[in-house]
């Protein structure tokens, strides 16, 4: 399934993004950046060992911490046909009371930020926060799509000025590479009731 705004376009596929070639794939990453299961464990797995010591770079530079849930980070993508890997970490879902909405959200935009900061051409994002952080994926997916398509539609169709200090947007295709048949049909479902074109 596709949906496409001015030049933009947005599509779903079933497969593993650790094979996707893209300007940047987004890892589901952990606060640590040092890796973990899932995603993450496959990212770092498959890129090798640069990614991590990136990781280690970017936590030396931040206090020797992580990033907060809702933040994201660039790295390059080692060994993986990616250009670039943006670690981005969501929510734990506590049942929706503690905010997880609006992190979720900030874990998709900060993304794109990065991507309109460094002119990346195309992205590709999991269904972050719906492995094991427990994020129902119907309801995450209608946090993703909406905050994709909203951050694209304000960028197209409000370009910055010089003084805004950001460059135009060049994203041109955002791709949701989801790992199972019952992740893909639920963004399905939720892409076609959003109605987004």
């Amino acid at each position: 399934m596709q949906k496409q705004y001015k030049d933009f376009v947005c599509d779903l596929m079933r497969a593993d993004i650790t094979t996707i070639k893209a300007d940047a794939i987004v890892n589901a990453a952990n606060t640590s950046l040092l890796g973990g299961g899932g995603v993450d464990g496959a990212i770092h797995a498959r890129g090798g060992p640069s990614i991590l010591e990136e990781c280690k770079q970017i936590r030396a530079l931040n206090g020797n911490r992580g990033i907060a849930p809702g933040e994201a980070a660039l790295t390059g993508a080692g060994n993986l046909p990616a250009s670039n890997v943006i670690h981005a970490v969501g929510p734990i879902y506590r049942g929706g009371t503690s905010n997880e909405a609006e992190i979720l959200s900030a874990a998709y935009t900060n993304c794109l930020k990065i991507a309109q900061q460094y002119q990346l051409i195309s992205i590709a994002f999991p269904s972050i926060s719906t492995g094991a952080y427990g994020y129902p994926v119907e309801e995450a997916a209608r946090i993703a799509l909406s905050t994709v398509f909203d951050f694209v539609r304000d960028a197209l169709d409000n370009p910055p000025t010089v003084d805004d200090f950001v460059p135009p947007l060049a994203l041109r295709k955002a791709t949701f590479v989801l790992f199972d048949e019952a992740t893909l049909g639920a963004y399905e479902r939720v892409m076609h009731a959003m109605g987004i074109s």
